[in-house]
């Protein structure tokens, strides 16, 4: 059984390496990408889209060359369990989903989905086993049209010195930096001397 050009062993391991812990949803989107990458013509150049920021992006970061950092992974915020690859270009592509009707026929799987059991109560053996078993059944397909302009990564456009943090910004933002507008996540920030040991 391979995911991509992994060995599923292989997928495991670098599951648990870039993600931290064998996710469930991480080694499933494995399986997804898996699936839409049979279904892409090949030798296409292509982007992709998640429909969810849990899980999902990483395994399309782990087995393709589309990443946040490039701009050839967008995220849309869903909430829904699904991907798709398009050929960049064109916008044609397919569409993976999980097919919660498919699910019946793996209880620790749905249980795990649809937050039927706290983590605590789950077995993550069962579980994995199942996945594994599952593989590509969990998924329905869909061919798409993507507007590639609805998704994509807008440019920064200018940049400018923020007259308040004195650090670059996009112009777009207004006229200063959209941290010292009050839109940061930090309550409290403070020197830090790289210099010393």
């Amino acid at each position: 059984m391979n995911i991509c050009t992994y060995s599923y062993e292989e997928y495991l391991h670098l599951v648990k390496s870039f993600h931290g812990n064998l996710a469930p949803g991480l080694i499933i989107g494995g399986f997804m990408v898996d699936l839409a990458m049979k279904h892409l013509p090949e030798g296409e150049f292509f982007d992709a889209v998640c429909e969810t920021p849990v899980c999902l992006p990483d395994a399309v970061q782990i087995l393709t060359p589309c990443t946040i950092g490039n701009g050839w992974l967008s995220v849309v915020p869903f909430g829904k369990f699904a991907v798709t690859l398009y050929e960049k270009y064109t916008g044609h592509g397919v569409r993976v989903y999980l097919d919660t009707e498919k699910l019946n026929n793996w209880p620790e799987i749905r249980d795990w989905y649809l937050k039927k059991k706290k983590k605590s109560e789950q077995n993550s053996n069962v579980l994995l086993a199942e996945i594994k078993e599952a593989g590509h059944r969990l998924f329905g397909i869909q061919g798409v049209q993507v507007n590639p302009e609805k998704v994509r990564r807008k440019k920064m456009g200018p940049v400018a010195v923020c007259p308040v943090c004195h650090e670059a910004y996009p112009t777009k933002d207004g006229e200063k930096c959209r941290s010292c507008q009050g839109e940061t996540p930090y309550s409290d920030v403070t020197a830090v001397d790289i210099h010393r040991p």
